[in-house]
């Protein structure tokens, strides 16, 4: 009993899971409370998603599940058994930089490097959806295909803050990865 409040604390509910993560496989036990982001973190040790407002807001904590751009802070890990996730250690081939990263590097698209990896991880996923046709709020034409250009990557990476200011070479960098 809660001292203070005289509710039952009761213990943590577990669940066995097993996580695809950049291409390996994890069978792991996950808290049914805990989110993807602390599961990267704290039991797989994969700390490039970052934990920056843990209230899906900053963006910082970007991955791609099934390749598509979540953040990992609103996602409950046991909800996704079976389902394949890539964190910005997935990205590069090896030693050789995605495409992304390779051009965030040569625009100087980072400052203190802390949204990094949820701005490549989210524009991965944005480039997806662009190559997939799909619009967005600034798309003038809902019926045609969007045209790439500053403002669309400006919409489409909207939910990735840069504390630093750095938009103006991240759009750069997404611009000539995307052309």
């Amino acid at each position: 009993m809660n001292g203070d409040t005289n509710i039952p604390i009761s213990a943590p509910v577990t669940v066995d899971v097993r996580l695809s993560v950049n291409g390996d496989q994890y069978p792991i036990t996950v808290d049914t409370r805990e989110t993807l982001l602390d599961t990267l973190r704290e039991q797989l040790e994969l700390t490039g998603a970052k934990k920056g407002c843990d209230h899906g807001q900053c963006g910082a904590c970007t991955v791609l599940l099934d390749g598509r751009r979540v953040k990992s802070c609103l996602a409950l890990t046991v909800t996704l058994d079976d389902r394949e996730i890539t964190t910005v250690e997935g990205l590069a081939d090896g030693d050789t930089p995605h495409p992304l990263q390779a051009v965030f590097i040569e625009h100087d698209a980072f400052q203190c490097g802390y949204c990094t990896p949820g701005q490549l991880c989210s524009a991965v996923g944005m480039l997806a959806e662009f190559a997939a046709g799909w619009p967005s709020v600034v798309t003038p034409d809902m019926s045609a295909a969007p045209h790439f250009d500053d403002a669309e990557i400006r919409e489409r990476m909207s939910g990735n803050l840069c504390r630093c200011g750095a938009y103006v070479n991240i759009v750069a960098a997404i611009g000539q990865a995307g052309r």
